[in-house]
């Protein structure tokens, strides 16, 4: 609840009454969350890979597309020919040891947003806290990887990377703060070492400066259902019925305007970002239709008994992107 609250707060133009109400209390934590990462970017001790990284992450807490994002890049190289890997920190996830994800590994084990990528990127994803960590076993296991994709990480300095992509969604910036008076874990003036800025469904020109910006579109598949997904369902045939949408994801809302624009009407149900579900958050009523997100449903299986559709996304960005990512993976020093 105070998590959402603060989240309210941080995602406006500047700061609100509120936070300078609490600006006594938050200032010494800022300035201790600023001068905490200046020392453990200064002192961290980094290691490249013999392959090249790509970097997907953002400045703001909580998700903005990168999941996304991700599973294009990881098409795009490989109808270009790479091999390309994933590491993830693996939110939520129990224990910190690097370790593959498979289409069937629980999320709680790890975490919601690599078991995603195992399902639907067709290329081998690991998790470990230590995401170096993780690429070399990654390595150690597919040799066959020539470019290793890291989902989140841009403030994982451990990890040496070759390409960074900062994204972010329609909340933008916020108000510009660092935590915890505002969303960015990083000042924006990171955004000119970065090498492309992409916004989903928002204007990246505005933050990027001189830095490359791309505009990315989150574009809705077909419904398919939770204990059936073979089965699909097109959104004209859910219109008139009785519908609640549930979403943990890092902006919910953008999910339910999603669903608005296929012409559905519902009633929302936020949760936080990575929510762990249990199954009274599922239960709605037997005569209800249950309709979720990609990330939601890899923890609610077997949560519900009831009809229960799954909106599957797809990112679409210009190829243009690929090209400058190519361009710089080609021109890598060798390690």
């Amino acid at each position: 609840m105070l998590a959402r609250w603060l989240q309210r707060q941080w995602f406006q133009r500047r700061l609100t009454p509120a936070l300078w109400l609490l600006l006594p209390l938050l200032l010494p934590v800022n300035l201790l969350f600023v001068a905490v990462a200046a020392w453990r970017r200064r002192h961290t001790r980094p290691l490249r890979l013999p392959v090249p990284v790509v970097v997907v992450g953002n400045l703001i807490v909580g998700g903005a597309g990168k999941t996304p994002l991700t599973l294009w890049l990881a098409g795009e190289l490989r109808a270009r020919g790479w091999c390309p890997g994933i590491v993830s920190r693996g939110y939520g996830a129990a224990g910190g040891a690097a370790r593959p994800v498979m289409p069937h590994s629980p999320a709680q084990e790890a975490g919601d947003e690599p078991v995603l990528l195992a399902r639907r990127s067709g290329v081998p994803v690991w998790v470990g806290r230590d995401r170096a960590a993780a690429g070399k076993a990654l390595l150690a296991a597919h040799p066959e990887v020539d470019v290793v994709l890291c989902d989140d990480g841009l403030q994982h300095y451990r990890l040496v990377r070759d390409v960074e992509l900062a994204v972010f969604d329609r909340r933008g910036a916020g108000n510009g703060w660092r935590l915890p008076l505002g969303p960015l874990r990083e000042p924006l003036r990171r955004l000119a070492s970065v090498d492309a800025v992409i916004g989903n469904d928002f204007a990246a020109q505005c933050l990027a400066g001189r830095t490359p910006a791309f505009a990315m579109r989150l574009q809705p598949g077909e419904f398919w259902r939770l204990d059936e997904p073979a089965q699909r369902c097109p959104a004209a045939a859910l219109r008139g019925r009785k519908l609640h949408a549930l979403a943990g994801i890092g902006d919910p809302q953008r999910f339910f305007a999603t669903l608005q624009g296929l012409g559905l009407e519902f009633v929302a149900h936020p949760f936080a970002d990575h929510h762990a579900y249990v199954a009274a958050d599922l239960r709605f009523g037997d005569d209800t239709v249950l309709l979720m997100t990609e990330k939601d449903a890899v923890k609610c299986a077997g949560l519900t008994t009831g009809e229960a559709w799954v909106l599957p996304v797809e990112a679409d960005v210009s190829s243009a992107l690929t090209d400058l990512i190519v361009e710089k993976l080609r021109g890598r020093p060798i390690a």
